[in-house]
């Protein structure tokens, strides 16, 4: 209870001064560190505490993990499409380049092997290219980008680096038609390099070609080359045409019937030679004309002559 009109004393009523209040806050303080530094008796307070507050820290760190890895997440994903993009654009790149060497390698080879075929020819050549192939389906006919200006005249014929593709038929100013060798109208005159037998050969119609007229123990075997014989005039001779591929012999009707592969690209070539002739093919024979006969003289100039006066 206490006692009316009694006052404290004014050092309890106002407390340590700031000074000596700070003075013990650090004496208090360092006494702590050093008692805890010799006997580490804070040691179970500190790990007590972590374990308490290690579930505050997940829950108050969980929030900034989410969005960081929301964020990276979100920023890989953009990246690995902008690396995926510009990998499509290189390899689509890389693509067109490889298939621009490829085609510049192909023509390559081609012109290498028709220079090769235009030396072992001799003979006066053009080089032209094939446009398209002729609208007929039934005919093997392609377009090429040479005509009459050039000098291609009809029935010349027409090879690739490794052989002889077809014939001139028909040309323009411009372009010229050429038949295929596989057509089933196209015939031409040809020779067994191993045997030395001489045959014609027709387009089959289907890729292939076939020898004719042969009878069936003709020495022909499967592999041998044919080449043209240059009989007709056209055709320089040796220039390969295809090789013997199969072989069906009947004996029953004395024939036999001999496929032949072409060697030159009939139906895929793309640049092409076509060939002049070595020599003016010889002029067509001329009928003999009819000697002309005696005209008789008439009746009345006979008896005139016999009735006048011989001289003695």
């Amino acid at each position: 209870m206490s006692v009316v009109g009694h006052q404290p004393p004014p050092f309890f009523r106002r407390g340590l001064p700031p000074a000596a209040r700070l003075t013990l806050f650090l004496v208090l303080s360092i006494g702590l560190l050093v008692a805890d530094l010799r006997f580490r008796y804070m040691e179970t307070l500190r790990q007590g505490l972590s374990v308490l507050s290690y579930p505050l820290q997940i829950a108050a760190a969980t929030p900034a993990d989410w969005t960081h890895q929301t964020l990276e997440y979100f920023s890989s994903l953009n990246q690995l499409q902008k690396e995926n993009q510009a990998l499509r654009r290189r390899a689509l790149q890389d693509a067109k380049r490889l298939l621009r060497q490829d085609a510049l390698e192909q023509d390559n080879r081609q012109i290498r092997e028709l220079l090769g075929m235009r030396e072992r020819t001799n003979a006066r050549s053009v080089a032209a290219e094939v446009l398209y192939t002729a609208r007929d389906p039934f005919a093997h006919r392609v377009i090429i980008d040479r005509g009459e200006r050039d000098g291609v005249e009809a029935g010349l014929p027409v090879i690739d680096g490794r052989g002889v593709i077809g014939q001139v038929t028909r040309t323009f100013s411009l372009q010229s038609e050429v038949t295929l060798l596989t057509d089933r109208e196209q015939a031409i005159p040809v020779r067994d390099v191993r045997s030395g037998l001489r045959a014609v050969m027709f387009g089959a119609g289907n890729g292939l070609l076939e020898l004719r007229y042969l009878a069936s123990n003709a020495d022909v075997a499967p592999g041998d080359l044919i080449v043209t014989s240059g009989l007709d005039g056209v055709y320089l001779p040796d220039l390969p045409i295809a090789r013997v591929v199969r072989i069906s012999r009947d004996d029953a009707r004395g024939f036999a019937r001999f496929l032949c592969q072409p060697l030159g690209g009939v139906e895929r070539s793309g640049a092409v030679l076509v060939i002049g002739r070595a020599a003016a093919p010889p002029p067509n024979p001329v009928a003999d004309e009819p000697e002309p006969v005696p005209e008789k003289a008439p009746r009345h100039a006979n008896r005139a002559a016999a009735s006048a006066p011989r001289e003695p």
